[in-house]
């Protein structure tokens, strides 16, 4: 192969491909603000690129297009927003599942950046479930899932980091530096009051539930300190997402194969 995405392949060289393969990553990011210092791809080209690392070093997946528009309602107000109707995208997200199957995928991973398109992507995968193929399966991946727990602490700044901090901007400066604004880094974390419970729930209802609560508890659309950042450190940072993705598919094939006791009639 030429190459592992998808788009530079012809028709002929996926036929041959899907003879002995049947993996296909599918970056699902956002196109939303990031800062004042940040592109609004930032949660496309990080899994774009830790798919295409993945696919490298294991030669046995394809990297499709990434999808761009997905879930960014909690910013809405920012200039910077565009997105899709939570309908729309889990119609999307069933779609395309729909459609790699019928091409051979047996494995269709949507690989995603941006955490608010999480649920949406699980339950459209379920939605698909039942007219998949025998043998197929889709289902998302947060790049992050298979961290451990003091990786993804230091990645996101003890998990107070969490958009357009020194994460991501770091792991943009390994990938496209040109595309970070040096001259407008900055630090900003949001006033969170001191709850009883410390519950992650607490990000689900206030954010996810909420369109606009990014936009209105920010001044500047950062969450994190970007003036820490670094290409090395996004090196780094992107080297434990491919690990995470290959331990995260290694474990999933394994769950698989041995978890079902029940067999489908």
């Amino acid at each position: 192969m030429k190459s592992v995405f998808l788009a530079d392949i012809t028709n002929r060289e996926l036929e041959i491909f899907l003879q002995k393969h049947h993996t296909i990553y599918i970056p699902v990011g956002a196109t939303e603000q990031h800062g004042p210092h940040s592109p609004v791809s930032t949660d496309v080209l990080i899994p774009q690129e830790i798919a295409r690392r993945v696919a490298e070093r294991k030669g046995n997946a394809l990297v499709a297009p990434a999808l761009p528009y997905t879930l960014s309602y909690p910013h809405r107000g920012f200039a910077c927003e565009f997105s899709l109707s939570i309908e729309t995208f889990m119609a999307t997200i069933k779609d395309l599942a729909l459609s790699f199957a019928r091409a051979g995928f047996k494995r269709i991973v949507f690989l995603n950046g941006h955490y608010d398109n999480t649920y949406a992507i699980a339950y459209a995968c379920a939605q698909a479930a039942e007219q998949l193929p025998e043998g197929a399966k889709a289902f998302p991946f947060n790049y992050w899932d298979g961290m451990p727990t003091e990786r993804w602490a230091e990645s996101t700044e003890g998990g107070k980091g969490l958009h357009a901090g020194a994460g991501e901007v770091s792991m943009i400066l390994a990938i496209r530096p040109d595309l970070i604004d040096k001259e407008h880094l900055n630090a900003e974390f949001p006033s969170f009051p001191d709850t009883k419970t410390k519950s992650p729930a607490l990000h689900t209802a206030f954010f996810f539930s909420s369109p606009g609560s990014v936009y209105e508890m920010s001044r500047t659309g950062t969450w994190g300190d970007a003036t820490k950042a670094s290409a090395e450190q996004g090196e780094q940072f992107l080297e434990w997402g491919v690990e995470s993705v290959i331990d995260l598919m290694d474990d999933i094939e394994l769950t698989f194969k041995e978890l079902p006791v029940k067999v489908k009639r």
